[in-house]
């Protein structure tokens, strides 16, 4: 059995224009950044900066919710529900990014969803392991639970490294007793720590900014040197995760991850939709402003959380009005 694999052909002049300045500025400044915990450090200035370029909308409300090791927000956007939940792990390569860099796009799906978005800046490099963020995602959900939402009108979602720990989390709550969520978001998902695909296909040399020869650097980071299969969520037992969307590009290096886990989730019997859309950037979502096909491409995910958390109404049969017995006198 194949997955459902949507393709979405088509890249505007924007589009292009943005892959042609990411590939100057942003590709060479990862293909030598040191992958060491001290070389790390400096990545936090990346979010600190991101509002610059990327403000949050007027409309959108943020709230701050503070956990003891870790911060999450609440962005909401107008007439948001208050009985649906988005819960959101960004990417960043396990080491940078944060609440500020993707609060653009996460409004962005809160208002596509109707509902408000739990963003979580779980720990990462190189204070903390893999196994911290992990650890951190679930609480997020835990919490989440405690909060009164009930598990099937959440969903889970994620970008890159974020789509990594959707998985990941995910399938550590259900193994913690948790129930499981309404569905899954995965954006241009890291699900392998193995580099061989990636190294290997096509492209790892078409990829607009992402060096696929550091991912075997990275991955011993994460996982302080001894890099094990089973913490490739690939790998794990998807049978009882719930419905997925994965989005990708088909130029870019993670591809073959978003395939590879699209394949093993259709084999376990989960419903999964792959949205393949051509040649775009490494999570073109959050060029939106810039790039049509992000703006797109968030109004599906919008479409797939309501699909997946707002209950079908069941139509009710009409009832016939029964015919008065003629009496007989008639």
């Amino acid at each position: 059995m194949q997955p459902l694999v949507e393709s979405r052909p088509g890249t505007t002049v924007r589009s292009r224009l943005t892959a042609r300045g990411l590939r100057l500025t942003v590709g060479p400044l990862l293909s030598v950044w040191p992958l060491t915990h001290r070389g790390l450090r400096p990545a936090v200035a990346i979010d600190l900066a991101a509002p610059l370029a990327l403000p949050t909308p007027r409309w959108a409300e943020v709230e701050p919710v503070p956990f003891d090791d870790f911060r999450a927000e609440w962005v909401r956007a107008p007439h948001a529900a208050s009985d649906r939940a988005v819960l959101y792990f960004h990417g960043g390569g396990f080491f940078s990014c944060g609440l500020r860099t993707h609060r653009r796009m996460i409004a962005r799906i809160a208002a596509a969803s109707g509902a408000p978005v739990l963003s979580v800046a779980y720990r990462q490099l190189p204070q903390a392991p893999l196994a911290a963020s992990v650890e951190d995602c679930v609480k997020a959900y835990r919490w989440l639970l405690g909060q009164g939402y009930s598990a099937d009108r959440i969903v889970v979602a994620g970008d890159s490294a974020g789509g990594f720990l959707t998985f990941a989390a995910t399938l550590r709550a259900m193994e913690e007793g948790l129930p499981r969520p309404a569905g899954l978001v995965a954006v241009a998902p890291l699900t392998d720590l193995d580099h061989t695909a990636k190294v290997e296909h096509a492209n790892a040399r078409s990829d607009a900014y992402l060096p696929a020869r550091r991912v075997r650097r990275l991955a011993a980071l994460l996982t302080e040197g001894a890099v094990d299969p089973a913490a490739s969520p690939v790998n794990g037992e998807l049978g009882d995760l719930p419905p997925t969307l994965i989005q990708v590009s088909s130029s870019e290096m993670l591809l073959p991850d978003a395939e590879l886990m699209a394949e093993r989730l259709t084999a376990a019997g989960v419903p999964c939709r792959l949205q393949v859309w051509e040649n775009q950037v490494h999570v073109f979502q959050v060029f939106a402003d810039l790039v049509p096909e992000g703006l797109a491409a968030l109004h599906e995910i919008g479409a797939f959380v309501r699909e997946q958390t707002i209950p079908r109404a069941v139509p009710s049969r009409t009832r016939r009005p029964r015919r008065r017995a003629r009496s007989a006198a008639a």
